[in-house]
């Protein structure tokens, strides 16, 4: 029996997305509708129902090296063997090699966490908490509609920190950095310095539509 410590390597098919970042705890739903990814769900799910997500770099074109482990938890079959699956993350991973690259690719990967840390996380956490909060709050005033965060925000600090990153848009490159990290504190630090700076933007806009109306 290995201990939870040690370095868990194993194969995993391998789905690359342009600008799609996956984080563990997140829901992702898939339209698979090229040949390759057909053959592929229909063998994961002959198995473990588990593959890999990783973000197509815009600029290189090719994979990035941290991805997120997605297990389908719902599928349907469309006409024409296409598919429609719903997933939800799992672990990370950092791809070690290539093992296959037909009809789609295989990677050896190893699985990924964030270091533990020294420091008390919960007034972090509760940062984060209380930004998001206003910034929601100043985007349902600038855009006259009812905005209202979900019941089931994360309290865990790691947690919180998956759900805000998964939770931001247009910023997959942002998002993949935020990915990449092993270290709690630090991709909370990250989303204070984001909402915040969000926030303060928001402000400035809703301060001007105030003088506007």
């Amino acid at each position: 029996m290995t201990s939870s410590s040690s370095i868990a390597v194993r194969e995993l098919p391998l789905f690359p997305l342009p600008d799609l970042v996956l984080f563990p705890g997140r829901r992702l739903p898939l339209h698979v509708f090229e040949f390759r990814y057909r053959i592929m769900m229909n063998t994961i799910l002959q198995g473990d129902r588990r593959f890999g997500v990783l973000m197509i770099d815009p600029a290189t074109g090719q994979p990035a090296k941290v991805g997120c482990c997605a297990e389908i938890v719902h599928y349907q079959r469309l006409p024409d063997d296409r598919m429609k699956i719903l997933t939800i993350g799992q672990q990370r991973f950092r791809v070690l090699d290539y093992v296959r690259e037909k009809p789609y690719r295989v990677g050896l990967v190893e699985w990924i966490e964030d270091q533990p840390s020294q420091k008390d996380l919960y007034p972090l956490a509760s940062e984060v908490d209380q930004l998001l909060r206003d910034v929601v709050h100043l985007s349902a005033k600038l855009t006259s509609q009812e905005i209202e965060l979900p019941d089931s925000i994360p309290e865990l600090p790691l947690e919180l920190s998956y759900w805000v990153a998964g939770n931001l848009y247009g910023v997959a490159s942002e998002q993949q950095s935020l990915l990449e990290m092993q270290d709690t504190a630090g991709r909370l630090e990250r989303e204070v310095e984001i909402l915040t700076s969000t926030r303060n933007h928001l402000a400035a806009r809703t301060a001007l539509k105030d003088v506007l109306e």
